[in-house]
């Protein structure tokens, strides 16, 4: 018997040792590189949350305005059309949310917003429903991250968060800081606005006019800790833009309408860990026009 007991506690010894010395296999990179996302709205903010985001939360200016053409060199008062935007619904997980614009010229800007697992994404249908031709040409949802990138959202030095910041030229990765030439001419200063092709160069926000062209329409950031990445776009797009407010624009193309036309729009929000080659292949999943055209 005394044999058995220790021939069983032997195994029992052995059992141990290879459930503690066996190494854990890593989670997966799908597992940990995104987290659910959650939404609501509060006056004109759209906010989107996640206890790993940092302070919780991203806030955007949603939407910011709605632009007439012939506004790179204009007078900002006279680009903007005004608009009123209605909170639709909300449903009880928080993850899908409706608007509704009602542009000052009698425009109708139908959103629908789903936040899921690392991702936000926009479905946007413009309806001009009048008898008269819209001049609505672009839309601006400025993203604020000054929290995210670690910087205050106010005041100091505007250009602070640039290093954390980049758009792609000639195919590569391009942190802000690193842009070169770097426009500094322009009805407003500071800010940099970069057209895509397609779009008049007389179009686009009134901020210095970058003489470079984007490889494609994403634009993003790391986040102070360099662990998390954050990137947007939309298609179509009028221009991507770094503002005052350390934001960042993928601003998106309505085109004007005339009487009875509608415009559909889509786009995306990207969050997860800092993996730019995962952020690429998602971005040619929801976006293969974009890298497309590009290789043209």
């Amino acid at each position: 018997m005394m044999q058995n007991l220790s021939t069983g506690l032997l195994w029992f010894v052995a059992a141990l040792c290879v459930l503690f010395l066996t190494p854990v296999p890593p989670a997966r990179a799908e597992e940990v590189s995104s987290f659910p996302l959650t939404l609501a709205r509060e006056k004109n903010w759209l906010i989107i949350r996640s206890p790993r985001l940092p302070r919780g939360e991203i806030r955007i200016n949603y939407l910011e305005a709605y632009c007439r053409p012939d506004s790179t060199t204009a007078d900002w008062h006279k680009t903007t059309i005004g608009h009123k935007t209605e909170l639709v619904s909300l449903s009880d997980d928080r993850q899908t949310m409706r608007l509704r614009c009602t542009v000052n010229d009698g425009v109708v800007v139908d959103h629908e917003i789903v936040a899921s697992d690392g991702e936000v994404s926009f479905q946007i249908r413009a309806t001009n429903p009048t008898k008269v031709a819209s001049a609505a040409t672009w839309a601006q949802p400025c993203i604020r991250l000054g929290d995210f990138t670690g910087f205050a959202n106010e005041g100091g030095d505007l250009d602070d968060y640039l290093p954390r910041c980049f758009i792609f030229l000639d195919g590569k990765l391009t942190r802000l800081s690193e842009v070169r030439p770097w426009a500094k001419e322009a009805r407003y200063t500071p800010g940099q606005v970069w057209c895509p092709p397609g779009v008049s160069r007389k179009d686009v926000n009134p901020r210095p006019l970058s003489p470079l062209v984007p490889s494609h329409g994403l634009i993003g950031c790391f986040s102070h800790d360099e662990e998390l990445l954050f990137a947007v776009a939309f298609e179509p797009y009028q221009e991507l833009f770094q503002g005052v407010a350390r934001c960042l624009h993928s601003d998106f193309r309505i085109g004007g309408l005339q009487p009875g036309e509608s415009q559909s729009i889509r786009g995306r929000i990207y969050l997860g860990s800092n993996d730019v080659q995962r952020l690429l292949k998602r971005y040619e999943r929801d976006f293969p026009e974009h890298l497309k055209n590009a290789m043209k």
